[in-house]
Formats: structure tokens, sequence, C-alpha cells
């Protein structure tokens, strides 16, 4: 984890480190047991494809963490961020091979508020497609 980070060194506008993540249906089996979430959703081809699915698809909560991450590893505290919402767009849909998927997270001040706090914008996508939407955080910083 690097270095609190102070108010005073962002703006409107200030990027944060792109991050992207692999996702592999060995990180799902690990999610689901971690979680509780075992919806074979996240593990079958036949129940996935049988409900309208692409295919096997990633825990929404495993794609907003990865977001989160991105917020938390940028602040350099993750109790830094005292408000976090999302909207699930589009799965990211999880192959069954060794690469996986990739999400990538992308984000940016859109602005400055009182008290040291900051809301961050987010894009995450994967596959070149954004799978959340109206993807916010309002951190605290020092």
């Amino acid at each position: 984890m690097s270095a609190r980070l102070r108010a005073v060194d962002v703006a409107v506008g200030t990027e944060l480190p792109e991050q992207t993540h692999r996702v592999t249906r060995a990180d799902l089996v690990r999610y689901a047991g971690a979680s509780g979430d075992l919806n074979p959703i996240h593990w079958s081809d036949r129940v996935a494809t049988s409900v309208g699915l692409p295919g096997v698809i990633a825990h929404g909560m495993l794609t907003m963490g990865l977001a989160a991450r991105t917020v938390t590893d940028w602040a350099g505290d993750p109790g830094a961020v005292v408000e976090y919402q999302v909207r699930f767009g589009r799965p990211v849909v999880v192959p069954d091979d060794d690469t996986g998927a990739e999400v990538t997270v992308r984000g940016k001040v859109g602005a400055v508020l009182d008290g040291g706090r900051v809301r961050v914008d987010l894009t995450v996508t994967s596959g070149g497609e954004k799978v959340l939407s109206l993807a916010r955080a309002t951190v605290a910083l020092a």
C-alpha cells in the first residue's frame, strides 16, 4: 500500500493509475467459497447458458471489489472510502481456460468536496464493454 494521499495533492481531473485484473474460473471458485455465493451461474456453463447468459460470469461483488481496490490503492488507505456505489451494467464473462477475463479499472476525480473528501468516478470494462455504470467512490483524504 502506498502512503496516504493528501487532499491538497488532488484536483478535479486527477487520474488514478489504471489497473487491470485477470479473473479466471479458479478465482471464481475461491470467491464463491469466501463469499458463500455458490450460484452455479458462476461455475457451470450449462446453467449459465440455460438462464440466458453468454457463459459463466464473475460475481458482481467480485467485480465491484476489484474496482474498489483501484481506489484504495490510490488513496493509500482502505478506510478512506466512505461511500461507494455502482450499477451492474454487463456481466464479466469468464471463459473456461487458463487466461480468463480481464477487468480494467480507470478512475478520475470528478469533484472536490468539503472536508478533504473527493468523488472518484470509475470506468470499469471487460472485453471492451463497460461492466459497471455510475461507479463512484467518495474518499476522505488526509
